[in-house]
C-alpha cells in the first residue's frame, strides 16, 4: 500500500510505515524537510513553509506538505478550518503579521 507522510512517498509494510526514496521507517527517522517547500521545520516546531502564525489567533495548523486536503488551522476556540480553504487562511494570516 502506498501512501505520504510530511509530503514524502511512504510504503506501509504489516502496519510499518516506511519511506519510498530511503526505506528508513517513519517513526525512527529523524525530521526530514517538507515534501512540498523543502524547508526544514523551524527550531520551535512550527512548518517552515508557515512559520510563525499570530499565536493569539492560532493555537496550530499545518501546511499539509503537498497535499492540500490535509492542511489546517485550529484556532483556539477548538475550531478548525481545513484543506484549500485553510493554505488561503494561512497565506492571509503570514502576510498579516510580516513587518
Amino acid at each position: 500500500m502506498s501512501d505520504h507522510f510530511r509530503g514524502h512517498r511512504v510504503e506501509i509494510w504489516d502496519g510499518v510505515a516506511y519511506y519510498c526514496d530511503t526505506g528508513e521507517p517513519t517513526a525512527t527517522t529523524a525530521r526530514r524537510p517538507c515534501g512540498r517547500c523543502g524547508q526544514d521545520d523551524t527550531p520551535e516546531g512550527h512548518d517552515g513553509c508557515l512559520g510563525e502564525l499570530p499565536r493569539d489567533i492560532v493555537m496550530n495548523a499545518c501546511c499539509g506538505h503537498g497535499e492540500d486536503d490535509l492542511a489546517y488551522i485550529q484556532y483556539w476556540d477548538r475550531s478548525d478550518i481545513r484543506g484549500p480553504a485553510a493554505i488561503e487562511e494561512q497565506r492571509r494570516l503570514k502576510w498579516a503579521t510580516l513587518p
